[in-house]
Parts: C-alpha cells; sequence; structure tokens
C-alpha cells in the first residue's frame, strides 16, 4: 500500500508541477513589470527543480509519471488566452495565476489525504509543492 500511494501522489505532483510550467511560460513574456516578470522566473525555476526530484523519485518506481489532463490542461489555455486578448495586464496575469496555484493547492491537499500511506519523501516533495504555489500566489498579489 506504501509504494502505491507513494507512485499515485508522485504522480499527481508530476502532472501539477508541469501545469504551473505550463502556466508560467504562457504568461511570462506578456507581464509588462519587470518583478513580476522576476517573480515567475524565480517560481519557473523551482519548479523545474522540483520536477527534477519527482520525475527521479517516480523512475526509482519505474514508473513513467503523470502526463497533466489534456482537457484540464486545454481549458487552462483557452481561458488564459481569452483573458489576455481582453485585458493584457499584469493584473489579469496575476489574476489568472493566482487562480491556478491555488487550484492546485486544494488538489495536492486532497492528494495528501487520499495517499495517507504514501511515504514521507513523498508527502515532503507534495508539501513543498504547495508551499511553492502558496508563495508565488502571495508574492504576486500586489499584482492584483
Amino acid at each position: 500500500m506504501i509504494q502505491e500511494d507513494t507512485i499515485k501522489l508522485l504522480r499527481e505532483c508530476d502532472a501539477g508541477v508541469a501545469m504551473g510550467i505550463s502556466a508560467i511560460d504562457q504568461v511570462m513574456d506578456v507581464a509588462k513589470s519587470q518583478s513580476l516578470r522576476d517573480a515567475l522566473a524565480r517560481c519557473r525555476a523551482e519548479h523545474d527543480q522540483l520536477q527534477k526530484e519527482i520525475v527521479t523519485a517516480l523512475h526509482d518506481f519505474h514508473d513513467e509519471g503523470k502526463e497533466p489532463n489534456p482537457i484540464a490542461q486545454g481549458m487552462s489555455w483557452i481561458k488564459t488566452g481569452a483573458m489576455l486578448t481582453m485585458n493584457e495586464s499584469d493584473a489579469t496575469i496575476a489574476d489568472l495565476i493566482t487562480d491556478g496555484c491555488n487550484m492546485g493547492v486544494k488538489s495536492l491537499n486532497r492528494y495528501l489525504n487520499q495517499y495517507e500511506a504514501a511515504s514521507e519523501d513523498a508527502k515532503d516533495i507534495t508539501k513543498r509543492l504547495i508551499a511553492l504555489e502558496e508563495k508565488l500566489a502571495e508574492d504576486i498579489r500586489r499584482f492584483l
């Protein structure tokens, strides 16, 4: 049970971190404020580092990970594109990214509860990803 829950939790982290990277990449070049771009770039770099840890952990279990849900990713891409077309501002970017962070935090906490038999290492990775999402949302509040 421990191994099964560990793999499932790491897969969800893998999909979540990929969604985060994709969302940041989609808005990075549109951001007007250098401080917003810096916050997004810092968070993206931290996402990259965490993604490497997740992939390594999954490979230890001979697992390929999990891609983000294509429907969720497509809907996110459409929503972001539509909102930025209507209002290409740092406030719009902050709003979109904050919504994504909040959804990620909610989902990851749900998975932590669902896969309670997961290893402490997998739970630690999940908690660090949650903290990263919470910090980004906090860092960009001033742009809302």
